[in-house]
């Protein structure tokens, strides 16, 4: 008996990076109608595990890096078994960033690091509207999305991703 392989292309991570509503999770729910995948979602995860332990952006913080540590093998094994995600988890910062490529290092999957370049108004006009529709896990106020905002550097060349950067003017109208 012969066994024919596929020709079909591997597994892709789709990344997402911007700052709070900039639009990541919008655009995770396209990424996975487009090229069939499976979103990952970090505010779902926290929410169902950590939801009213988090309180604080400190809170965040300790409980992403416990779910990035949980998940790692997870997410490894299933782009190793031709699965492709979307991880819509922050890659805002090179730390983040750096954990996602020990995923396709680890992988060999293919990937696009998707970047949301969206003005802090617009986010805070998206924000503010999301909270008060009520339909997101988390309600972050203005002050948590500066104190995290402080900290969020755009991806560079350097990092070896393939950026595909989806900007926006001030209006919040494509740029």
């Amino acid at each position: 008996m012969s066994h024919t392989l596929s020709c079909k292309p591997g597994p892709t991570l789709y990344l997402l990076c911007g700052k709070i509503a900039a639009g990541k999770s919008t655009l995770a729910a396209a990424l996975a109608r487009e090229a069939n995948a499976v979103i990952v979602s970090e505010d779902v995860w926290l929410a169902r595990l950590y939801g009213p332990e988090m309180t604080e952006v400190a809170d965040y913080v300790r409980f992403a890096a416990r779910l990035r540590e949980a998940m790692t093998p997870h997410l490894t094994a299933l782009l190793d078994a031709g699965l492709s995600l979307v991880l819509d988890f922050p890659a805002n910062t090179p730390q983040s960033r750096a954990w996602m490529k020990t995923l396709i290092d680890a992988s060999g999957a293919a990937h696009e690091l998707h970047w949301l370049d969206v003005p802090d108004a617009v986010c805070l006009a998206r924000l503010r509207r999301r909270n008060q529709q009520g339909g997101h896990d988390f309600a972050a106020t203005d002050a948590q999305f500066a104190q995290v905002t402080r900290y969020f550097v755009p991806p560079g060349a350097e990092e070896g991703f393939k950026i595909v950067a989806h900007r926006e003017a001030p209006d919040g109208n494509c740029a």
